[in-house]
């Protein structure tokens, strides 16, 4: 059987009931990359990892050149290793057209996230345009992700939050979702503008809460605040916020990044290992550019595995889809470490 592994020995202690946890050597940073295979041109890569035996998928930004610029499925039945393209998240009939009245100009949907609750999938998606913050971020749901199930439906639930030009100091885009040790749904989104904001939600809805504002957790110091992609996630009592920094989307020029920072708080402060705040600044440098692999960004992460896209100098700045697997080092920071293929 062909499986990923994390690159690099390892040591493994038996539990009971077979069991098993990884005691990790001092992890290093991933200087090479598993060479993923079938449709691997994504942008904004939303991952969701199975369980054992059942298929990965990915959502992505949408391909205006479709005319629906509906957010993308990608399946894996082998682990993350081959992807191929399944479909989209809407067609002509089922698009939503809330968004087009709500954002002017829109043709394309950027940075779905996804994330299930009491056997609901909700995701997440931005409407916006280039060059303005008047956005909004839209929410649809289904019951499964099995294109193949006849219960297979998105059902869209309107919008979420919206940011206006001269009335926000945000950009309602690029959601990423956490339950808080509670249960309680949070929603990191933002993108340049006011930085990354928080807001808390509510289930089953998956709605702000009445009379939510939001509050801004991370931003750069100095314009144009080039700060995105929120992703929180939780980890043995700390919540830990992956963003993406510095400038995406122009192929082997692109100079984005990705950067942590943690809080016991889900409300923050996230602060970097030197104690920095993110709100100035802060933030632990994760992934950037090694090799032909320019401008890592846009990231999700589940189960552990962190997806994000990059540009591959090799093939003219095409962008790629690619995965790594977190390890944790002793202070209990993050680190993406490569992954190979085994057989067993």
């Amino acid at each position: 059987m062909r499986r990923a592994v994390v690159a690099g020995a390892v040591a493994v202690v038996v539990l009971g009931a077979g069991a098993a946890v990884l005691l990790w050597p001092k992890p290093e940073p991933a200087a090479t990359a598993l060479s993923l295979t079938g449709d691997i041109r994504t942008h904004d890569p939303a991952l969701v990892v199975g369980d054992e035996g059942e298929p990965w998928y990915v959502f992505s930004t949408g391909d205006v050149r479709e005319g629906l610029g509906a957010p993308q499925i990608r399946r894996s039945t082998d682990e993350g290793l081959t992807w191929e393209l399944v479909g989209t998240v809407w067609d002509a009939a089922t698009r939503p057209q809330w968004a087009y009245e709500a954002v002017s100009g829109v043709s394309n949907f950027w940075a779905p996230e996804v994330i299930e609750n009491d056997g609901t999938f909700y995701l997440y998606y931005s409407v916006s345009t280039f060059g303005t913050n008047g956005s909004a971020i839209g929410l649809t749901t289904n019951t499964t992700l099995d294109p193949d199930d006849p219960d297979y439906a998105w059902v869209d639930q309107g919008q979420v939050i919206a940011s206006v030009p001269g009335e926000t100091d945000y950009n309602a885009i690029d959601p990423g979702v956490v339950e808080d040790a509670d249960g309680t749904p949070w929603m990191a989104f933002g993108s340049f503008w006011g930085g990354i904001q928080l807001v808390e939600l509510t289930w089953p809805s998956g709605m702000p809460v009445d009379g939510a504002t939001p509050v801004t957790i991370a931003s750069r110091t100095a314009p144009p605040n080039a700060i995105e992609a929120p992703y929180l996630v939780l980890r043995d009592g700390w919540y830990y916020l992956f963003v993406s920094r510095d400038t995406c989307c122009r192929g082997s020029d692109s100079t984005y990044n990705m950067a942590v920072g943690r809080s016991r708080e889900v409300t923050g402060p996230y602060v970097d290992r030197s104690g920095t705040d993110m709100t100035l600044d802060g933030g632990e440098p994760l992934l950037g550019t090694v090799g032909d692999m320019v401008g890592p960004g846009g990231q999700s992460v589940s189960r552990g595995h962190l997806a994000f896209h990059y540009y591959d100098a090799a093939a003219g700045g095409d962008f790629r889809l690619e995965l790594r697997e977190l390890a944790w080092d002793d202070e209990g920071w993050p680190v993406a470490t490569a992954r190979e293929e085994q057989d067993d």
